[in-house]
């Protein structure tokens, strides 16, 4: 039994076919059939049940499966903890907010790929209710969300935090109010713009809201942060904004800072994986994601020394 066997089963399970097991293996249909009926000789037993039109595995393939994804989970971890890091080789599906992608995601990426070179970064850019689905699915590797989903069956670290601030295009809110003190009861009798219970940081406005005894009396959910923040700049209505980040817009007078009591409560990040899935590399790109955090500037590349550092 070879691990390119059990790799061929263990793909054409998750992703239901034959084809797409030889895409994501990069190699032909033709090999990935191979190993698999080569793994049926070896044990006398058919894994697929080729009566259906889809892959679909046998009773003996389902525990055959199991078998597969923890001696290759035992394999990618024994080439993390003994190999230098320039050597390995594996993918990793990383799940990130709009927000993330936004600011220093591609930092990070050029420090996995500074760290890792042979590490093959598969992002994936969601909300943060479909990026906690997804790593309970085994779809994703690491998550980085706001920290408001409590499961044992994850483990989590904060890794940054995000203050932010109700905004709305100079002029929405009335001159007198938008100069002083606004409380957060009369705020929200002006129409508000807010990023619903997919979003991590609308759960946590939501619940912080109710708390306070408000309810919008205007609300609209806009679940895109880059269209929430178009859709308050054009003075459709207010709404809390990550505020060093848009700091330009609010420096162009696109966008204006209300000085609202209570002020929101900041925010928490944190990079989350499966406690089972717990891996050297993954514990490492959740020790660079904490040392590279930043949400205060848009697109933060990594910097040249430190690229050139790494590289000597």
């Amino acid at each position: 039994m070879t691990f390119k066997q059990l790799e061929a089963l263990y793909w054409i399970a998750r992703l239901g076919g034959f084809a797409q097991a030889a895409n994501q293996l990069h190699t032909s249909q033709s090999a990935i059939s191979k190993r698999v009926h080569e793994l049926e000789q070896l044990f006398d037993t058919e894994l697929f049940d080729r009566s259906q039109r889809t892959a679909r595995l046998t009773d003996k393939g389902e525990e055959m499966f199991v078998l597969a994804r923890k001696l290759l989970d035992q394999r990618d971890a024994a080439v993390e903890q003994f190999g230098k890091p320039g050597v390995v080789e594996r993918r990793i599906r990383l799940g990130v907010t709009e927000l993330t992608a936004m600011t220093w995601l591609p930092r990070l990426v050029g420090l996995i790929q500074q760290h890792y070179p042979k590490v093959i970064l598969e992002p994936d850019v969601d909300d943060s209710l479909q990026l906690r689905d997804k790593l309970l699915a085994d779809e994703l590797d690491v998550v980085i969300v706001p920290h408001t989903f409590a499961d044992s069956r994850m483990q989590s670290k904060v890794i940054g935090r995000v203050k932010s601030a109700w905004m709305c295009k100079p002029g929405v809110v009335p001159s007198t109010a938008a100069t002083g003190t606004v409380r957060l009861h009369d705020l929200a009798r002006h129409r508000m713009l807010v990023q619903g219970n997919n979003s991590g940081t609308g759960r946590a406005y939501d619940a912080w809201m109710k708390d306070q005894g408000v309810q919008p009396a205007n609300a609209i959910v806009v679940s895109n942060l880059v269209a929430l923040t178009g859709l308050t700049v054009s003075g459709l209505g207010v709404s809390y904004l990550p505020r060093e980040c848009l700091a330009p817009l609010v420096d162009a007078g696109m966008l204006e800072v209300l000085d609202v009591t209570p002020a929101l409560p900041v925010v928490r990040y944190v990079a989350m994986h499966k406690g089972e899935h717990r891996s050297a590399l993954t514990s490492s790109i959740v020790m660079l994601a904490q040392a590279c955090c930043d949400f205060t500037r848009m697109f933060q590349a990594q910097p040249e020394d430190e690229a050139a550092a790494g590289a000597r």
